[in-house]
């Protein structure tokens, strides 16, 4: 058979034609542009590496971000994984453009790190810092939420010349007063804690009213990530590193942050019963030098995801830069600028995205 012969039979056994053709055209989708099918995969979020640390302990983390971008460490909540950080995806596409790097290195006994009572905040910075070192990243920005606050005063002390920047919203201080819950006894906070994170809906129950409900998908992603804090390796709902870590919030005093030299800016939310306004002082009082304190009264303990967007264009070194929706779009206007027009009222606070829907 020659080489010609042969071509068109294969064409016919595979259910093609031996004449050339032009390409099919695209059927239609929605608007009645041309469907396609895509020629990359979407993320689902990022990815859990596993290192094994010269300490001898194995280090779970998240690496997302362009290579050559800006890094940052995410430093979540008390209880949450490495991948808490893809909570704040809403705001992805501003990320990206701002050209960050998002780190993050999971906490004794949550998700995939296996427990040690043992274990401290110490560690954790320990842990943090080698993890940074094997992606070949010297300085950081750094920006903890809530009961990440101890654990990131802990990494500025010890290592003040590797942080560009500290942000710290809604962030729990080691300093001042100790929480109410550590005069208890072990097994009544063993019973409380072991209530709430049973149910991942109860421990992320947030209030009727709080912003975060305007954002599609926010409830079962935070669902989804309580669910994996506390099940992950088949632990279910084991309250042991939970009651450890909130026994770590109890020690004081915290860390000497003299030695540090960064930038702090704090984020509070004015409703905040959690770690309500009056801890900003606490922060002040134990740093060197001034902060930024950005002070919002339309929020609580939800102030992280409320602002994501200023603190995203803070963490890209814009602090000069107030987030604002004006004539219909979010822009980053000069802070003298932006107070104008929201004194005028032709602006909002944040991305127009958090305009109510009509």
């Amino acid at each position: 058979m020659c080489a010609a012969s042969a071509a068109v039979l294969a064409a016919v056994l595979l259910g093609g034609s031996a004449v050339a053709s032009a390409a099919p055209s695209e059927p239609a989708g929605a608007g009645g542009r041309p469907a396609r099918v895509q020629d990359d995969f979407d993320p689902l979020g990022p990815d859990v590496h596993a290192a094994r640390l010269a300490s001898g302990r194995t280090a779970h983390y998240i690496d997302d971000g362009p290579r050559e971008g800006r890094p940052v460490l995410f430093i979540g909540g008390t209880g949450t994984s490495a991948r808490a950080a893809r909570m704040t995806d809403f705001f992805r596409s501003t990320r990206e453009s701002l050209g960050l790097r998002l780190i993050s290195v999971e906490r004794n006994g949550f998700g995939d790190t296996a427990y040690g009572p043992e274990l401290g905040k110490a560690d954790f910075a320990e842990d943090a810092l080698a993890v940074l070192d094997r992606l070949g990243v010297r300085k950081v920005s750094v920006i903890a939420i809530s009961g990440g606050g101890p654990y990131a005063a802990e990494l500025a002390a010890r290592a003040p010349r590797r942080i560009q920047a500290l942000h710290l919203a809604a962030a729990l201080p080691p300093y001042g007063a100790r929480p109410a819950y550590c005069a208890l006894p072990d097994e009544q906070l063993t019973a409380a804690v072991r209530k709430q994170i049973t149910d991942p809906r109860v421990w992320w129950a947030f209030p009727d009213d709080s912003p975060v409900r305007q954002i599609p998908g926010f409830a079962d992603t935070a669902y989804e990530e309580g669910a994996r804090t506390y099940h992950q390796r088949g632990q279910q709902a084991d309250p042991a590193p939970q009651v450890h870590e909130q026994r770590l919030y109890c020690e004081r005093p915290g860390p000497d942050l003299s030695r540090l030299t960064a930038p702090v800016y704090l984020y509070s939310g004015k409703k905040d019963t959690t770690v309500p306004p009056a801890t900003l002082a606490a922060w002040r009082h134990h740093l060197p030098a001034a902060p930024v304190v950005r002070s919002y009264a339309d929020t609580g303990h939800d102030v992280q995801y409320r602002h994501w967007d200023q603190i995203l264009v803070d963490l890209a070194g814009h602090g000069d830069r107030t987030v604002v929706c004006h004539r219909g779009h979010s822009a980053m206007a000069p802070a003298a600028d932006a107070r104008r027009l929201l004194a005028e009222g032709r602006a909002t606070l944040g991305s127009c995205a958090w305009r109510e829907k009509k």
